[in-house]
């Protein structure tokens, strides 16, 4: 032990101490949120508020000062840091090389650096390089010994918890942090909230498990519900409109037909990401629209049954694709339905059988992507030898990334480009749409009709 260091158990009485009493440690954070730098529409527009961040914030305030900036939202990332101790930075890869240059001007400056979120968590080796520690997976698993090593400014180069946290244990995220910017209007109005972490199933593509776990963990209803009915006590209003952010928030029927019972009392309406598997019952689309439900969103991925078995995509099965579509459309549920082109099973046909799909099932806003496999996934390691490049700005799922064998790359962007401006004709958008309400759908309906007119194959080189 060096003359500056404290006995383990002296840092634990501090940290129990500051929680107790609500007093600072006399250190100060800086969270960033930095923009991505991709040509594409990702962060165009109003914007999600990061509900990880917020997540972070909150933790962090309970003992630290904090200041928050969504370089999103047109906030500036300062030249100066010397007024924090800890600069901690989130990453996705699509602005992986922006965090990167932050987190390195900050280091220069002798601050404690921090990189998080996926591409740190997933390219472990490569972010240890650009700052003083990353933190694996999420920070609440690791927060009293990051928090003691902070105090003490003796830190690890990576902090990884052997265990992962239980979800009651999160505290209820403070969005004063975010809603402090004199930009938070170009926040969506959609409130962003959590239930479930984690997910089994295992697609060789996703990132999840390795981030939140294999284990499926979920909070208390009541805690959910509480959550909700504080934001509308803070906005003043009771049609508050929340995105789940859950991968899988219907992996437990059973806690996820309980939490649609309760939320049906609240008034409010909701979104979710949504399995495939749980939606051919025509009862849980009737549940969901009676507590709010106003849009789905369900990756199809593919319409060739080869592709979802070879991604392990096992949750999908075609023969359920158009009944779990009428099930949400009778309910009045909106569909916003992920469409992934570049497999190596791919071919004009998939091009084809995909657009039908959409316009004979009327999705409501089908989303294209080409297929991005993402560093520290299963399907990177045996994509890698064919990957056309490791330029992290363009891994924001519409850049081509390698050739698929049943296509060339002249034929297969062509059909990438004409399956879009095809499914987004004036004529087409009337034809998915007619009857159904006028809102915010049909206004991305319009902008997407002005974008892909846009649209050339070299835009996705």
């Amino acid at each position: 032990m060096t003359s500056v260091e404290q006995p383990a158990s002296a840092v634990q009485s501090e940290l129990q101490h500051l929680t107790h009493t609500g007093r600072k440690s006399g250190k100060k954070w800086l969270l960033i949120q930095p923009v991505s730098t991709t040509s594409m529409m990702v962060d165009s527009g109003r914007v999600s508020m990061p509900l990880n961040l917020m997540m972070v914030a909150t933790l962090v305030g309970g003992m630290f000062d904090v200041d928050f900036i969504d370089e999103r939202l047109g906030d500036p990332v300062p030249d100066d840091f010397s007024g924090y101790d800890v600069v901690a930075v989130t990453s996705r890869t699509l602005n992986a090389t922006k965090a990167y240059s932050i987190a390195e001007k900050a280091k220069a400056q002798g601050r404690i650096v921090l990189l998080g979120g996926v591409h740190p968590t997933m390219s472990l080796d490569e972010a240890c390089l650009h700052c003083t520690s990353v933190v694996y997976g999420e920070i609440e698993s690791v927060w009293p010994e990051l928090a003691g090593d902070v105090i003490q400014g003796t830190m690890k180069p990576v902090y990884r918890a052997e265990g992962l946290r239980p979800m009651n244990d999160i505290l209820r995220p403070d969005f004063s942090y975010a809603l402090g910017s004199r930009n938070s209007r170009k926040y969506s109005s959609r409130i962003p909230i959590l239930a479930t972490k984690g997910c089994p199933v295992g697609c060789n593509f996703c990132t999840t498990p390795t981030i939140y776990g294999k284990n499926y963990r979920f909070r208390d209803i009541e805690l959910v519900l509480e959550e909700m009915r504080y934001h509308q006590e803070r906005l003043g209003k009771e049609r508050v409109h929340f995105s789940f952010m859950d991968d899988n928030i219907s992996f437990r029927p059973a806690y996820f037909k309980e939490l649609l019972s309760h939320m049906g009392r609240l008034g409010i309406r909701w979104n979710a990401n949504i399995s495939m598997n749980f939606l051919h019952d025509p009862e849980i689309a009737e549940l969901a629209a009676w507590s709010g439900c106003d849009l789905m969103s369900i990756g199809f991925e593919s319409l060739n049954p080869e592709t979802l078995k070879s991604v392990h995509k096992g949750s999908n099965r075609l023969e359920n694709y158009s009944t779990v579509v009428r099930n949400l459309h009778e309910q009045g549920i909106a569909i916003q339905g992920y469409f992934m082109f570049g497999f190596d099973n791919d071919s004009e046909e998939s091009f084809q059988m995909t657009y039908d799909f959409i316009m004979d099932n009327r999705i409501d806003f089908p989303v294209f992507s080409l297929v991005t496999p993402f560093p520290g996934t299963p399907y990177f390691d045996e994509m890698k030898p064919r990957l056309r490049h490791q330029d992290w700005d363009k891994y924001d799922t519409y850049h081509y990334m390698f050739e698929p064998k049943g296509l060339g790359t002249g034929a297969f962007l062509d059909n990438f480009v004409k399956v879009q401006r095809e499914v987004y004709r004036g004529g087409a958008i009337m034809r998915r749409m007619k009857g159904k309400p006028v809102n915010w759908v049909w206004l991305a309906n319009l902008q997407m009709n002005r974008f892909t007119r846009s649209l050339t194959p070299d835009i996705f080189l």
